[in-house]
């Protein structure tokens, strides 16, 4: 088993309206995961924020999770930003605090050639000195990584791993058997997008990289646990119960969604940050019943 296998839970990263990491509630949140089995943590990742943090912010919220639960859970950190240079300073930073691996996304504001990308990810991956895992998200960068540059980048030290979108049209089973076909033995594929995980997973993935695993671990991870035995009527059930979350989380965005979870589970009550508006009033009784949903 490497680094990047199993249920990997991605939480909010809470702060105040200045973008102010409150270490309480945060630990809440990490302490949560760590009991209830999941395989790893994904601090700092798109769930997490990361794009609305100052690098000290970002600072505070690894040495957070790393007083409080490393050596207990692996913790993998996002270090995407916009500048190679801050995207390296991060990846030091996570380094320095004892973090156990790397998760990157080719953050930009002009569109990023495929070449353009490849270097980023190079000089991050050399800095970082840390298993790295290629974040594939075009639903935030608008950058899809084709076959052949997952191809390339797994060839550089340290780059072993890739978290997904989830494929067209499902085919997970045969997009998987390219990637491994081009990729070195051992290299991880794990894929994101929560209504997805029961195929995913059922199909071979390595990974779960989980919205709401970040809040709903123990729910999540007996899901995962079903799908990665090929018990496919059970994971199939579980996947049901989450179906109204799932919806939610399409319709609104599951950034939005999982701050109402965190209020109505009574785990924090923080906004979003803006320019990010808080979940519509009218929604909130929707995510009570879709956790209900969850729980019957």
């Amino acid at each position: 088993m490497t680094l990047f296998t199993g249920l990997s839970a991605f939480p909010i990263t809470p702060t105040d309206a200045s973008g102010r990491v409150d270490v309480a509630a945060l630990t809440r949140l990490l302490e949560r995961i760590h009991l209830a089995g999941a395989d790893s943590i994904g601090l700092l990742g798109s769930t997490g924020g990361y794009a609305f943090l100052s690098r000290d912010e970002r600072r505070r919220a690894v040495q957070t999770a790393m007083t409080r639960v490393g050596g207990k859970i692996p913790v993998i950190v996002g270090v995407g930003a916009l500048r190679t240079d801050e995207a390296q300073a991060l990846a030091r930073d996570v380094k320095a605090a004892g973090a156990d691996g790397l998760l990157l996304a080719p953050v930009s504001y002009t569109p990023l050639t495929e070449e353009e990308v490849y270097q980023h990810f190079a000089t991050v991956a050399e800095t970082g000195e840390l298993p790295l895992c290629i974040y594939n998200n075009p639903g935030t960068t608008k950058f899809t990584f084709s076959h052949g540059l997952i191809a390339r980048l797994a060839k550089i030290a340290n780059i072993v791993a890739v978290k997904m979108p989830l494929p067209q049209g499902g085919d997970f089973e045969g997009e998987m058997a390219r990637l491994r076909r081009e990729t070195p033995k051992g290299f991880a594929i794990g894929y994101s997008g929560d209504w997805g995980a029961a195929a995913g997973l059922l199909a071979g993935a390595d990974a779960w990289y989980s919205v709401v695993a970040g809040l709903l671990p123990a729910e999540a991870l007996s899901l995962t646990r079903a799908a990665q035995a090929g018990d496919a009527a059970e994971a199939g059930r579980l996947d049901q119960k989450f179906q109204p979350l799932w919806s939610l989380f399409k319709e609104f965005g599951s950034f939005r969604v999982m701050y109402a979870i965190a209020e109505a589970l009574d785990l924090c009550r923080i906004e979003p940050p803006r320019p990010i508006l808080p979940l519509p009033a009218a929604a909130k009784p929707r995510v009570r019943s879709a956790l209900e949903h969850v729980w019957a």
